[in-house]
């Protein structure tokens, strides 16, 4: 069975009687080189165990199936449960377990089921769940490689480059923990139903945090209050999101070389760890 192929997926659907959820984000795909380029980019091969979030009737799955190890699917949609027995009926590496992967404890079931094995994450993450889910598997510590097919804005962001328009907090996360690599687009009629958004694919590489970064809750704490009012200046934003007096925090700001009407979006990790140090203990 072609999973990409639309008459084939409708019959599909139609034999088990399920219904699209607009609720759990569900978008199909009917173009056949997107799981296959996703797998390809993903890193799977053989040594490797991959855990998939929302297999959806399993395209990526099988493509994962067909290189890696061992792969298991994370769906919360019990609809789509009869419909993976069939579709990968003949995959023995692919097991398909129900739950939500943001209630999900990642690294144990990584470490149960992937024993001996290299865990990298691989998804078509439903958009509904797409920010949380990311930072559930960085926070989970436990892969060599997460692979994901997303909105693209949040794929810009996530790669954004400081003084671009899609840098913000969740840019800094994402580069603070992990190499981010925008790889390739998918447009929206390459899915059933076609999202009112274009797709695309972004590979992030765990790597150790910035030496630069002594204090880490502080850090995030700064940049959160940086982003918090986009449209004013760090001084600002600082002074409203960390309550401290605005004289140490201009003071702070200078002591770091940036000039007084600069805006959070213009730092880059190493410039915002200078300046968390210069601020812990005032704020």
């Amino acid at each position: 069975m072609n999973l990409c192929d639309i008459n084939q997926i409708k019959a599909l659907l139609a034999r088990h009687g399920f219904r699209f959820s607009k609720s759990m984000g569900q978008n199909f795909l009917i173009e056949d080189w997107v799981p296959r380029e996703i797998a390809k980019a993903s890193g799977a091969g053989p040594g490797a165990g991959v855990l998939e979030v929302g297999p959806g009737i399993g395209p990526l799955t099988r493509e994962l199936a067909g290189r890696a190890d061992k792969v298991v699917s994370v769906e919360l949609d019990t609809a789509l449960l009869p419909i993976l027995a069939e579709t990968l009926r003949d995959c023995p590496k692919a097991e398909v377990i129900w739950g939500d992967i943001l209630k999900t404890d990642i690294p144990a079931l990584t470490g149960e089921k992937f024993q001996g094995l290299t865990p990298i994450a691989c998804a078509n993450l439903p958009y509904n769940i797409t920010t949380p889910a990311i930072t559930a598997l960085i926070q989970a510590d436990c892969f060599s490689a997460i692979t994901v097919m997303i909105q693209r804005e949040v794929a810009k962001r996530i790669c954004a480059a400081p003084g671009t328009a899609d840098y913000g907090a969740f840019s800094v996360y994402c580069q603070y923990h992990t190499n981010p690599e925008y790889l390739f687009e998918v447009p929206p009629d390459r899915f059933i139903p076609a999202p009112k958004v274009t797709s695309a694919v972004v590979r992030m590489v765990p790597r150790p945090a910035p030496p630069e970064v002594d204090d880490p809750a502080h850090f995030f704490r700064v940049v959160k209050a940086a982003f918090a009012l986009r449209r004013k200046t760090l001084l600002n934003s600082l002074s409203a999101g960390l309550g401290g007096q605005r004289e140490e925090i201009a003071q702070a700001i200078a002591a770091c070389g940036l000039p007084p009407d600069v805006r959070g979006e213009r730092l880059s990790i190493p410039q915002f760890a200078q300046l968390s140090r210069r601020l812990r203990g005032s704020v």
